[in-house]
């Protein structure tokens, strides 16, 4: 039993080493390690409020960053709209020309089936007044005495005519 119960001088001495020891670490140990703790603590804190000030910023930039699409949306629509408006107006335009052009076009061709027809009835008319004078002429070479022989050349004359 004296192996468990521990003698005077063996608590005396234990508590003073554990003074000399504790008074040691107070003057070398102590504040080197409370300041190393400070430290510390002043790091993290200043990690957690940069932390802090980088969510802020990443919070701005975003909103930032959804008004520039907001606005490049707008201006992708305004430019769609203007582009469909030019397409439609050249469209509107190309109609117009085509539209003047047909019109161009037609009333040219009415003027030269006009001309063209004027110019066959010229011909004809010509053409009718050459067999006139000709019948005429061929009329008058013949001796007429007898008006039977001229009623039968005269329909001679109009067989050929109707043959040609």
């Amino acid at each position: 039993m004296d192996l468990l119960l521990p003698h005077l001088g063996l608590i005396v001495w234990t508590i003073l080493a554990f003074l000399i020891v504790l008074f040691i670490l107070k003057k070398f140990a102590w504040k080197p390690i409370l300041n190393g703790l400070n430290e510390r603590e002043s790091n993290i804190a200043n990690a957690i409020a940069s932390a802090e000030k980088v969510k802020l910023e990443m919070a701005q930039l975003k909103s930032e960053n959804e008004a520039l699409l907001v606005s490049a949306r707008e201006e992708r629509a305004t430019m769609l709209k203007e582009a469909k408006d030019i397409k439609d107006k050249m469209i509107q335009d190309a109609k117009e020309v085509a539209k003047a052009q047909a019109a161009k076009i037609i009333t040219e061709a009415n003027a030269s089936i006009h001309h063209q027809k004027m110019a066959a009835l010229t011909d004809i008319k010509n053409q009718v007044g050459k067999m006139v004078v000709e019948v005429s002429e061929k009329i008058l070479r013949r001796e007429l005495s007898d008006k039977t022989q001229q009623e039968g050349y005269i329909k001679q004359l109009a067989e050929e005519i109707k043959l040609n």
